[in-house]
């Protein structure tokens, strides 16, 4: 299966799943799987590996079968560029927050994540609720953004029975449920679905309230960034979950190679907030304010129209206290006071 369809890169991604009739290791004695991969027709010139080695006593029958190790899992994308360590943070305190305490974060430095953005995840890698795996080497290789569908399929099979549930989406999105649905009902209502995917509200990464009573450099980024792009009809990039152990392989936005149906009509059930490149941006992300008036008016931005949502900010306090319980106080440098240009 070739998942990233070629993008035209030296290097493509290849998957190849092996299916036995019957337990090749039934009697757990260990063994080793080994792939030929040839370069053409002549059966002579091929390059031979260990795809998986077994030792003695180590196959796992319980393993593959619920109850699972947890109930969800995240597989994150290549992380890569100068990420902030405070975006960081609070996407990481609200999704564990929203999964709850039976979920595990996988993330992939490709080279982004700094010492102080390892340093906001560590409490969580501590706590066993995070891994990060180093994936740098992967700058070797001319594959597309950063290898990014080698990571999800590595992320994929890896993690296949860890939990029933594997998401895929990235840092600068947050998931979130409406009209008070809870992810418990929204999943049992999706479980004859093999995968589901989930329709983004577009945030704007630079609007913010002109409003005096606020200390917007002590506020976290969905605290203050409260204006969603209000076109309609747009065909956006939208982000999925799926039930792993039922898939061969995995794209970034979509699985194209799965066993069962696939469900787009959730907008009602579960969206994502997108706030795009927030991430990177360095210090303060307010650099527009806007009138208080702009709560209840369309603003031009850009020659974009935006609306105001406060969805996001009511949950600010809950996270936080999330955080302060499960692992204490998370500090991150405060960025240098600047003077923000009104936008009327």
């Amino acid at each position: 299966m070739l998942p990233d369809w070629g993008y035209g890169r030296v290097y493509t991604v290849v998957v190849v799943n092996c299916t036995f009739p019957v337990n090749p290791n039934h009697d757990n004695s260990g063994g080793k799987l080994t792939v030929n991969a040839y370069y053409g027709d002549n059966p002579r010139k091929f390059e031979k590996f260990t795809a998986l080695e077994e030792a003695p006593g180590s196959y796992n029958e319980s393993k593959f079968h619920p109850p699972y190790d947890y109930e969800y899992l995240y597989c994150g994308s290549s992380l890569y560029g100068n990420l902030s360590a405070s975006r960081i943070k609070e996407w990481m305190a609200y999704h564990a927050w929203f999964f709850g305490p039976k979920s595990h974060f996988v993330f992939h430095d490709a080279g982004g994540v700094s010492p102080e953005a390892r340093a906001v995840l560590e409490p969580w890698v501590k706590a066993g609720t995070a891994t990060i795996q180093d994936i740098k080497g992967q700058a070797e290789f001319d594959g597309y953004y950063y290898n990014q569908f080698l990571v999800v399929n590595d992320c994929l099979h890896k993690y296949r029975y860890a939990a029933k549930w594997t998401f895929y989406f990235d840092v600068d999105e947050y998931i979130y449920l409406p009209d008070g649905n809870t992810l418990e009902s929204v999943l049992n209502e999706y479980s004859d679905y093999t995968q589901f995917t989930i329709e983004q509200n577009p945030m704007s990464s630079a609007l913010c309230l002109n409003d005096s009573t606020q200390d917007y450099s002590r506020q976290w980024g969905f605290e203050k960034l409260l204006f969603r792009d209000s076109r309609t009809g747009l065909r956006r990039d939208r982000k999925y979950a799926i039930q792993a152990k039922q898939a061969y392989a995995t794209g970034v936005h979509m699985s194209e190679n799965v066993a069962g149906k696939t469900l787009h009509k959730t907008e009602d059930k579960i969206r994502y907030y997108h706030y795009h490149n927030s991430i990177t941006v360095p210090g303060e992300v307010c650099r527009e304010l806007v009138p208080m008036s702009a709560k209840n008016n369309v603003t031009m931005y850009n020659n974009l129209p935006y609306v105001f949502d406060d969805n996001k900010k009511k949950l600010a306090r809950t996270v936080k206290e999330f955080q302060r319980k499960t692992i204490g106080d998370v500090q991150t440098p405060q960025p240098p006071h600047i003077n923000i240009p009104r936008h009327t």
